[in-house]
């Protein structure tokens, strides 16, 4: 299984979020590689993550950072991939991280997904892959059917 998806966060304390996004895409059977980079500390190695993922075949960026949370957009600014930002909960509540996260210059998108909303992050990813892969369309069309189903079942048995 070749990595489709680079799952990049700040620090290894952001690992039990960020592992959320690693357990979608393993639901799905995308391969992902994931390492702690910062965009602060270490931007020569931000840099070196995105290049060598790029040469890899690497589709989508995931990146979650908490605080300032410049690593998407750092990510975002060396890459002309999709990118989608977790911002982390933090001292403000994630809101620091949130609108860290979202707003992007003109020219530099990246996509944001809830405070600690990395479980999303990873079925953005997965849908942005699917629209050139077919078997991830109808795995997530399943997906969804199932999802509605088991409310239509509780909704049933509250009746």
């Amino acid at each position: 299984m070749a990595d489709k998806v680079t799952i990049l966060m700040g620090s290894d304390s952001d690992l039990p979020v960020m592992r959320q996004a690693a357990e979608e895409l393993e639901r799905f059977g995308v391969g992902y590689r994931m390492t702690v980079a910062s965009a602060h500390r270490t931007p020569e190695h931000v840099r070196d993550c995105v290049r060598r993922a790029e040469e890899d075949g690497v589709t989508v960026f995931i990146c979650g950072a908490g605080g300032a949370a410049h690593l998407a957009g750092a990510v975002a600014a060396l890459t002309i991939r999709p990118v989608i930002g977790v911002p982390l909960g933090s001292k403000l509540s994630g809101f620091d991280s949130l609108l860290s996260t979202a707003q992007m210059p003109r020219g530099v998108p990246v996509a944001a997904v809830a405070v600690d909303g990395a479980a999303n992050a990873g079925i953005l990813a997965v849908q942005i892959l699917a629209l050139s892969e077919p078997k991830l369309a109808e795995a997530l069309r399943k997906d969804k059917q199932s999802m509605a189903q088991k409310v239509l079942r509780k909704a049933k048995n509250l009746a």
